[in-house]
């Protein structure tokens, strides 16, 4: 699907869909929950209707982002379902499903197996310091519980992404130690696909009160990522959350590869829009790099999919190479 070009970013042509904002989580720097009962659930026959109109706009990758229900909620089963159905619809309408939910259990990721070609959780930062500030009210980011997600991952051949938020309260050595965990799990199974560094940007919804991380660092912490992830392990950064074009460049000096999916908001941080395709054309090839479409799910990992997905995979490929071609 890519070209072979040392100078190529990725970025995945990307429509976000929200099952529910509503979260037991109440993590300080969020910008997205809602409280439990406060947001609607999109239903089917809209999502229909949305993915209708995203059929002529080149959307390739369908991010199923949502909120969380408690494990032991009346309400899990259900939450469950509708996930598993937008993402059955959307596959079944000519798109690529990508699922990040918060974390599953076994079963639940079995299930969605079937009708995603990849999956996500970041596991932020795995030090247990954090329980007792930023994540003191959410039980889901017990470190041991988001790191199990990746095991699982493994044990059902999920090609999955994670990664790291920068810039919450953690230490210097925490990134270096969760980049470490990540490597050794990825060693295990060779199903991790990308690494997402995150800075901390901070928005109108959160109580947290810290200022954004330091782009300048960011370069730093890309390079030395670099050196401890495996290489077939992609390094993304959000571009909307480096806002100075150089820092931007020098991220990918540094190693970065990757800008994750480009759609109409950034339902994480609503405050940060994307930049359009074009704008981020006219920043990267003055500086000689090719901005490239790419799917939800890397070529080394089509394997891991059922017949089924590696055959729309595979078709979606072949659109892509002719567009590049």
């Amino acid at each position: 699907m890519l070209i072979s070009h040392s100078r190529n970013v990725t970025y995945s042509p990307a429509y976000t869909i929200v099952p529910t904002h509503e979260c037991f989580n109440r993590c300080t720097y969020c910008n997205f929950r809602a409280d439990p009962g406060k947001s609607p659930w999109i239903s089917i026959l809209e999502a229909e209707n949305l993915f209708k109109q995203l059929q002529t706009q080149n959307i390739c990758e369908i991010l199923i982002l949502s909120g969380e229900v408690h494990p032991h909620s009346s309400q899990r089963q259900a939450w469950f379902q509708r996930i598993y159905d937008l993402c059955d619809l959307a596959f079944s309408m000519g798109f690529l499903p990508h699922t990040n939910a918060g974390p599953l259990s076994f079963e639940e990721m079995q299930r969605l197996r079937d009708v995603n070609v990849s999956m996500g959780l970041m596991l932020e930062e795995l030090t247990p310091a954090l329980l007792e500030t930023v994540h003191r009210h959410a039980p889901s980011k017990l470190p041991e519980v988001r790191l199990q997600q990746l095991q699982w991952a493994g044990e059902l051949k999920i090609p999955f992404t994670t990664g790291l938020l920068l810039g919450i309260g953690e230490t210097e050595d925490d990134w270096w130690e969760t980049l470490e965990a990540i490597a050794h799990m990825h060693q295990r199974y060779h199903h991790i696909q990308e690494v997402i560094l995150q800075p901390h940007s901070p928005g109108s919804q959160q109580t947290f009160d810290a200022p954004p991380f330091d782009p300048l660092q960011l370069p730093f912490v890309i390079f030395k990522a670099r050196q401890i992830l495996p290489p077939d392990i992609t390094i993304q950064i959000p571009p909307n959350l480096v806002k100075d074009e150089r820092w931007l460049l020098a991220c990918l000096e540094a190693g970065a590869r990757d800008l994750g999916g480009i759609g109409p908001k950034d339902e994480v941080n609503p405050d940060y829009p994307h930049l359009r395709e074009e704008e981020l054309r006219d920043i990267l090839q003055p500086a000689g790099w090719e901005l490239v479409p790419r799917l939800p799910v890397y070529p080394h990992l089509d394997d891991f999919l059922s017949m089924e997905l590696q055959v729309a995979v595979q078709r979606w490929r072949v659109t892509y190479s002719r567009r590049v071609g």
